[in-house]
């Protein structure tokens, strides 16, 4: 009979649910070969969301614990197919990750409107156009959409914003968000954020305060959306 799964706290959340569902699958209660509930159903009896089931469910596939088959679900991998690595070491929550980049650009957003400068605009428009040639030659546009935050960041004038943005931003190369990145981008996705971008760059050439905010905040919930948080069932 399988255990009675726990309620766990916020802390770490994702974490905390993959190291639930390894031991889990340690103590034989998912024997290798066995495909997990679906993802709403560990979300229930975790009492958590979904998108944090999701993460988890990333994080286990990046050590190795299970794989995801995309519309016939998660099955527990052989221990010889497990990695050594810890879900500590595996990156912020991609969710947290954004929410904390809503909070910091919405805020830069609104300080670069006060000092908008004709280079610092020339400098995100230039990002801009980069980012809308490589998706036109199917490149991947990421290095550009990385310019472009910056460029806004750089317009405050102020340096520890700047490297904040930057750090969050690289948070993209983590194993977890990587996963998320390659499950969710392509070239519809990229072209949603490019409309979203141009968006941020008229409000800022208007020097509106309230729209910039919006504008940015809309689209780095859009981001959380497309990247983590999708409703399509795996199982």
């Amino acid at each position: 009979m399988i255990s009675q799964l726990k309620p766990i706290d916020n802390r770490r959340l994702y974490q905390q649910i993959a190291d639930q569902i390894r031991g889990l699958i340690k103590q034989g209660d998912y024997p290798v070969g066995a495909r997990l509930p679906p993802e709403r159903d560990l979300a229930q009896q975790l009492g958590v969301s979904r998108p944090s089931v999701r993460e988890a469910l990333i994080a286990l596939e990046v050590d190795g614990s299970v794989e995801v088959r995309m519309g016939a679900g998660v099955y527990v991998c052989a221990a010889s197919e497990r990695a050594t690595t810890t879900s500590g070491s595996l990156g912020e929550s991609p969710i947290e990750l954004m929410q904390a980049r809503s909070a910091l650009e919405g805020s830069i957003v609104a300080l670069a409107c006060g000092r908008v400068t004709p280079e610092g605009l020339d400098n995100v428009s230039k990002a801009l156009d980069e980012m809308r040639a490589a998706i036109a030659e199917n490149r991947s546009p990421l290095d550009d959409d990385r310019a472009f935050h910056l460029a806004i960041a750089a317009m405050t004038g102020n340096s520890v914003m700047e490297r904040l943005v930057r750090e969050l931003f690289d948070e993209r190369h983590s194993p977890i968000s990587s996963q998320l990145s390659v499950r969710s981008e392509s070239t519809q996705t990229w072209m949603e954020a490019l409309r979203e971008h141009e968006v941020i760059l008229r409000a800022l050439e208007a020097r509106d305060v309230l729209a910039a905010q919006t504008a940015m905040r809309s689209h780095l919930q859009a981001s959380q959306e497309r990247w983590v948080a999708s409703r399509r069932e795996w199982s």
